[in-house]
């Protein structure tokens, strides 16, 4: 009996290149690269189909996605308005006493349906730790470089995530809070940070 060889055809995934950075913008070994001066916005708003009785908005991809914000809808709100909102649970036989922000539709600890709390303007916090982002990946809607950071925010029992706009990011550096009240994008990059001090 004669064999036969079967030929197997191999495919393989394509991945686009990192983008490339023009000769001359690679830092000196040991040296960090300098984040731009002010961080942009690349992206377009996000439309608002309604806000009640929880905000929705388009979130265009390949194809139009319908998502709602829920009971979470009060924190993109108060973006658009220059309003930091958390939540506070309000079980007095919760161990949980701090404001939780990014906020919760219910307490982590007990599942009791939290309270909204708008944090008194200026929002200050300061730096917990951060990372500094060459290259983000696809669907990054502001330039790059730039520093996504952690925030810890006074009377806060959680730690905040976002960016800096502008400046270079240290550990225990004051911060406060910016917000896209003009053209907002209705996502969370409507909150961004930049140094206080």
């Amino acid at each position: 009996m004669k064999k036969t060889k079967k030929t197997v055809k191999k495919t393989s995934m394509v991945r686009k290149p990192a983008p490339t950075k023009p000769k001359g913008t690679v830092p000196a070994r040991g040296l960090s690269p300098k984040p731009s001066t002010d961080i942009k916005l690349t992206g377009v708003p996000m439309v608002v189909e309604k806000t009640d009785p929880a905000m929705v908005i388009q979130w265009p991809r390949t194809i139009v996605h319908h998502h709602t914000y829920g009971l979470l809808s009060p924190f993109f709100e108060g973006l658009k308005k220059g309003v930091l909102r958390g939540v506070r649970c309000p079980n007095s036989a919760c161990d949980e006493k701090g404001i939780w922000l990014p906020p919760r539709a219910d307490c982590p600890d007990c599942h009791t349906r939290t309270k909204w709390v708008d944090l008194k303007n200026p929002v200050i916090g300061e730096i917990f730790t951060f990372t500094h982002v060459e290259y983000p990946g696809h669907g990054i809607e502001i330039s790059y470089p730039y520093y996504q950071i952690d925030v810890r925010i006074p009377g806060c029992c959680t730690v905040m995530k976002g960016y800096l706009v502008r400046g270079e990011a240290k550990i225990g550096m004051k911060v406060r809070a910016c917000f896209r009240t003009k053209q907002p994008t209705n996502t969370i990059l409507d909150l961004s940070w930049e140094p206080a001090e």
